[in-house]
């Protein structure tokens, strides 16, 4: 967002209803304005695997009250990384802002600095071995900050250079962009302008949408059906929102959370006095009760929300050497059940966990570069790297089918190095990040499965997996190797960022319609072997 110098008063909150002479929508589409890109050899390059595969967390010393030996929960993969918009040589789009409706994650860009310039992606998670880029636009003229999407179409929210256009009204703006099959058409775009420097983030209520307008602006409801004005809520500099049960919280930098009901009027406040930093974001999250607030170099601030009381800090866990502090901070939080994800800028994105009573911190997820932004729904995590694009994260979480089936065998809580000697007959189940497995008896693995390293069927041995399973990462690949004689058995998905290497009367077998195995490596037959079964080949490898 812009960094804008003047002052305005924390405590006034007026409310208007009706029509505002600062709120104009138009129907027009901005087309000198905007780039819609449809080349499907651009849209195929944004995404990149080159750091795909098993994600660790560094953990730090018994700070989950584990030993380093042993296996690690929450087997996290990294599925691909979108590469930011890019319109001339030099544009240094971020993503800011992810929503994940269906099959579908929408990312919004904007601009550090002076320069006005954002952009959209429509993103296919259909199928969680190939993401595609399906839709993008660029803005070549507005930051896009946050967007929703909502019955259809894509509400944006950001910032405009309003000397610049002739249209603009003022420098915050609200768009809703018609979506089909994962296309945006830019021939029927709305547009809304309402005051402040820059829109900051929007929620959905009751057929509403709400902008909040950042510095000097208000939060304003609109129409989802026209963008026409319903009401409008005057506050100093709004960075966030989120809906609550009676209305919505909102983050409010220099006095704290104001609680609004339906009709954009305040029924509390509760001072929240850290400095934010000047026109940057901050987002919140909500879990049971309890409202987590990205706080800056303070971590995450949990607040009760019906006392406003401060719970705890969550503390960033690091702050790694050679990183500017002001580059240290906590810009973004979300809740996924129990995960709690921090995006922390230059010391990375954390993971720690709520039991309800306490927060135990689990770790620092193994991304590259500065982790600015992050979002948590369903099966995904969605961390904004910088200029390194947008981190598609699987969280591997067992189906519940799968976790019935897998009843009768006990959790696995032993070693990252899992081994079965000769004449040993093991089976758990469970959602590990191990290690390395190597197998010389018998093992079954029912559940969600992460291996670091190589993984070793020995002559005669036997491993099933019935799940999830990866194993090794794109930019350190890793093998499966099934020995003379040895079986291996899939029934689930299996992902290996390295080759499966099958050696002389090696069998593997397929059990079930519906197995799929991904390899990013080749698949290399020593001798005789035997493949039986139905399955998916991904990346077409046999």
């Amino acid at each position: 967002m812009k960094r804008i110098s003047l002052i305005f008063s924390a405590t006034l909150l007026v409310l208007l209803l009706g029509c505002s002479d600062q709120t104009t929508v138009f129907k027009d589409d901005l087309e000198d304005d905007l780039l819609l890109e449809d080349n499907p050899s651009v849209l195929g390059a944004a995404i990149s695997y080159s750091d795909a595969g098993v994600l660790d967390i560094f953990e730090e010393q018994n700070a989950s009250g584990k030993s380093a030996e042993e296996a690690g929960d929450y087997p996290l993969t990294l599925v691909a990384s979108v590469t930011p918009p890019s319109h001339t040589s030099g544009d240094n789009l971020t993503a800011s802002h992810v929503d994940l409706a269906g099959d579908y994650a929408f990312v919004s860009y904007n601009t550090v600095g002076e320069q006005y310039k954002g952009g959209i992606d429509v993103v296919d998670i259909s199928d969680p071995h190939n993401p595609r880029v399906t839709s993008r636009l660029i803005y070549l003229n507005a930051d896009v900050n946050a967007l929703k999407y909502h019955n259809g179409n894509v509400f944006i929210v950001g910032g405009v250079d309003a000397e610049a256009s002739v249209r603009a009204t003022s420098n915050s703006f609200v768009a809703r962009i018609p979506l089909s099959n994962g296309r945006m058409d830019t021939g029927a775009i709305l547009y809304a302008f309402q005051q402040g420097f820059n829109a900051t983030d929007l929620i959905f209520k009751g057929g509403q949408v709400l902008v909040s307008s950042g510095k000097e602006g208000s939060i304003t409801a609109y129409n989802t059906a026209d963008l026409s004005l319903i009401a409008e809520a005057f506050m100093a500099d709004v960075r966030s929102m989120v809906a609550t049960d009676t209305g919505l919280a909102a983050l409010d930098a220099g006095s704290g959370i104001r609680l609004l009901d339906a009709s954009l009027v305040e029924t509390r406040m509760f001072p929240i006095l850290t400095d934010l930093g000047l026109a940057t974001k901050k987002t919140m999250d909500i879990r049971d009760q309890k409202i987590l607030v990205s706080e800056a170099e303070l971590g995450v601030g949990v607040y009760d929300l019906g006392s406003g009381t401060l719970l705890e800090y969550l503390p960033i866990p690091i702050h790694p050497e050679g990183v500017d502090a002001a580059d240290v901070v906590t810009n973004a939080v979300s809740v996924n059940e129990e995960a709690i994800f921090m995006a922390n800028g230059g010391a990375g994105l954390s993971l720690s966990e709520d039991a309800g009573s306490s927060t135990t911190e689990v770790g620092i997820i193994e991304l590259n570069g500065s982790v600015n932004y992050v979002v948590s729904r369903d099966d995904y995590a969605f961390a904004a790297s910088g200029q390194g694009g947008l981190q598609i994260i699987k969280l591997n979480r067992p189906d519940s089918s799968l976790e019935n089936l897998c009843a009768s065998l006990p959790s696995y809580d032993g070693r990252s190095r899992l081994t079965v000697d000769a004449g040993q007959k093991e089976g758990y189940q469970g959602s590990k990040r191990l290690q390395t497995i190597t197998v010389s008896g018998e093992l079954l693995l029912c559940g969600s499965w992460t291996v670091r390293n190589a993984v070793n069927i020995q002559d005669g041995g036997l491993y099933e997996i019935f799940g999830k399973f990866a194993v090794g990462r794109n930019s350190r690949r890793r093998n499966v190797t099934v020995g003379e004689g040895s079986t291996l058995v899939i029934e689930g998905d299996v992902t290996i960022y390295g080759d499966l290497i099958l050696n002389d009367g090696a069998t593997l077998e397929f059990l079930g319609d519906d197995s799929t195995i991904d390899i990013f490596g080749s698949v290399q037959q020593n001798g005789a072997v035997q493949i039986s079964g139905n399955f998916r080949d991904v990346r077409d490898k046999f």
